[in-house]
């Protein structure tokens, strides 16, 4: 669109960020300062990093709409500039707000960088300290904007009762060498790509992964939970570091794995950045706005808002934040075609300003419900923050949000290694947790809204919940005192060093019971990568800063835990060839809860075992009928309703290839009575029409 002649001098206020102009071959920046008495925009070449080949001091009477500094710059002015920062002092004079964090020195990032070069000499604590950080600072790329990619004939598709999420973490997925994965793209998305056709065989139907988005090299966080910047892709997650590689690296991902018809999810963190509290660096936001972006405290002596857990939190009811978050949002939907976002912490979205929580509909809710863009993406919520505020389920802003169940989690591992009195809440969990998501007309939440997982990255992996009883993250630097405290079981013996053949049988077992009860439950199933063959971190639950083996998959588990490979290989297919598991509504009257001996479902704090019959009414396809023993006996359950041929399909008991046998060829039951072993699941199926059925 042309504008303006004097936009030619003064630039635009929008798009934030850097933008290429190519009829007039020139660039656009555009930065978010409001409170700023003064802006400086530096541009550097490839060698020369300390001083700006050319730099632009804005006129706030020219360069400036409101809170907004701009200009433009012509490619004839640039010359062979590749990178770009600012440097911003103030406060403005009459400034109301006289928080902040101004130095004239910092060489400062664009919160708006498409793509981020750090310098051989970037240090940490040059940000850290006072004064000119000029060389060792991280600069935005000015040629990411032109950027082509060709997305080709990419499908694109949503699951329905075939959501399968996959937690993953980009590097720890390849980055050990039993990956087979070229040496070159170990530990990075097109590792990724080559293991496409390894997720395609497991079943699963969406990625969720662990952040991307770019975060400080020096921070010791490998996991990526704090972020530089919420538009780039990290760098060191390219096989090749120049701007055009990083992003079309992660689109040639996104693209394969929607060819593969896996949808894409990102878990994005936008209640904290890298910057932490005042000991802190200073990267981009606190010396752009401190006030505008950050959530303050009423004590001097830590001035940063803590309800993330990391020094800060993002004032994500301000305006400018809303906007850079819905903008973040947006471009990594649009641009980077990612299918979802998982976001962390979700909850602080729900404090104000000052941090009281609104218990009203937050501004930002609202915000990306609004916005056409983000219409057909998913959105999950972690629904709770690091100080307190837990809103799982209906108490949770985003109504139509998909939400982390944390109390699915705490009732299977807390059933599965035998706790009393669980048998109520396991018939909850399984049916969709209606306690939490109401199954009601007034409110008309779906099951499928729960995100249903036994474990995540946040905590042991499934192996170690049935390996350990104590959690050993003594590498981790805090005297074992991190980490969440899980309801594991290690089944007699600690850790794997000289554990009996009776115990691993046994862990083995427990690890397809929860497999099974996963697949199972009403919802939507996740689970980490790595525990499809056990893949174990030595029992340490909080491996944040292990870039190592610890976190590392170990592919050569894969090759030793080929039973359980299939086991859970099978049970996705299992829940993807029965859509009456996963449907759009809760079961309703198409479940009736039984008991073993009895009909009568026992609810006993004793008890720890129950039967249920799913009704397939609504696609005439297969019924099932579920035994699940949780005690140290075995149990004769009788199956009802007791006319019918039922062919049993899985017992978590009995060895590969008894444990799970899909085909309709399975065994049919000569009796009316099971015997379920100790600690073990049983299905059965029964391929019917229910046309004229009256056993209801």
């Amino acid at each position: 669109m042309q504008g303006p002649s004097w936009e030619q001098d003064d630039g635009k206020p929008r798009p934030l960020g850097v933008a290429w102009l190519e009829p007039e071959q020139a660039y656009n920046f555009a930065i978010h300062a409001g409170n700023a008495r003064s802006v400086t925009l530096l541009m550097y070449l490839k060698d020369e990093l300390r001083v700006p080949w050319h730099s632009v001091e804005l006129d706030p009477l020219k360069n400036k709409s409101g809170p907004i500094w701009h200009c433009r710059v012509p490619i004839s002015e640039a010359g062979d500039a590749e990178y770009y920062a600012y440097q911003v002092d103030g406060p403005v004079e009459d400034s109301a707000l006289p928080w902040h964090a101004f130095d004239p020195e910092k060489v400062l990032l664009d919160p708006y960088s498409r793509s981020i070069f750090f310098p051989d000499c970037f240090n940490r604590e040059a940000a850290r300290s006072p004064g000119s950080n000029a060389g060792r600072s991280p600069l935005g790329r000015l040629d990411v904007c032109r950027c082509p990619f060709d997305w080709g004939d990419e499908p694109r598709i949503r699951h329905g009762s075939d959501l399968v999420i996959y937690e993953m973490h980009v590097r720890g997925f390849t980055r050990d060498p039993s990956s087979d994965v070229d040496p070159s793209n170990r530990g990075t998305f097109a590792g990724v790509v080559e293991k496409i056709p390894y997720l395609k065989e497991l079943g699963v139907t969406a990625v969720e992964l662990m952040p991307v988005f770019q975060f400080d090299p020096e921070d010791n966080n490998y996991w990526g939970y704090m972020p530089l910047n919420f538009f780039s892709p990290h760098h060191a997650y390219s096989s090749h570091h120049s701007s055009c590689e990083q992003h079309s690296q992660f689109r040639e991902m996104v693209r394969e794995l929607h060819a593969a018809k896996i949808e894409v999810i990102l878990d994005v963190v936008y209640n904290h950045t890298c910057e932490g509290d005042h000991r802190g660096p200073t990267y981009s936001y606190r010396g752009i706005d401190n006030d505008v972006y950050y959530v303050a405290s009423s004590d001097p002596a830590s001035p940063y808002a803590n309800f993330s857990g990391t020094g800060n939190t993002l004032d994500t009811s301000h305006p400018t934040v809303r906007s850079l978050i819905v903008d973040s949002l947006r471009y990594w939907a649009k641009e980077m075609h990612v299918d979802g976002f998982r976001f962390d912490l979700a909850s602080v979205f729900s404090r104000d300003s000052e941090g009281n929580i609104n218990l009203q509909q937050p501004p930002l809710f609202d915000q990306i419900a609004s916005d056409p863009d983000l219409a057909n993406v998913r959105l999950i919520a972690e629904p709770w923050d690091a100080a307190g505020l837990y809103q799982l389920g209906s108490s949770f802003p985003g109504q139509t949000w998909m939400q982390w169940n944390g109390r699915y989690c705490d009732t299977l591992q807390r059933f599965v290694r035998g706790d009393d009195g669980m048998v109520p809440d396991l018939m909850t969990r399984l049916y969709g947790s209606s306690d939490l998501f109401p199954d009601h007309p007034s409110q008309s939440f779906r099951p499928f809204q729960s995100i249903n997982y036994v474990t995540s990255h946040d905590g042991f992996t499934l192996y170690d919940v049935v390996a350990y009883n104590d959690k050993h993250n003594e590498a981790n630097g805090q005297n074992n005192h991190d980490g969440p405290n899980e309801y594991s079981s290690n089944n007699g013996w600690e850790g794997d060093a000289d554990a009996p053949q009776s115990v691993r049988d046994l862990r083995k077992r427990q690890v397809k019971n929860f497999c099974c009860l996963l697949m199972l439950s009403a919802g939507t199933p996740m689970f980490r990568m790595g525990d499809e063959f056990m893949q174990t971190q030595g029992g340490n639950n909080n491996p944040y800063n292990q870039d190592n083996e610890t976190s590392w998959l170990d592919w050569h588990r894969l090759e030793s835990n080929q039973e359980v490979f299939r086991f859970f290989k099978q049970m996705i297919a299992f829940r993807k060839k029965h859509p009456s598991i996963g449907r759009s509504t809760f079961w309703r009257e198409d479940i009736r809860w039984f008991g073993a001996e009895d009909p009568n479902i026992d609810m006993s704090a004793q008890s720890h075992g129950l039967a249920y019959h799913l009704r397939d009414s609504r696609n005439s396809g297969c019924d099932l009928y579920v035994m699940v023993n949780g005690s140290k006996d075995s149990r004769h359950f009788v199956v009802h309703p007791r006319d019918r041929d039922w062919q049993r399909v899985i017992d978590t008991s009995l060895p590969s290839p008894l444990d799970i046998q899909c085909e309709e060829s399975s065994p049919v039951l000569n009796q009316h009575a099971y015997r379920v072993n100790p600690r073990s699941v049983v299905v059965l199926q029964q391929f019917t029409s229910h046309t004229g059925d009256t056993q209801r």
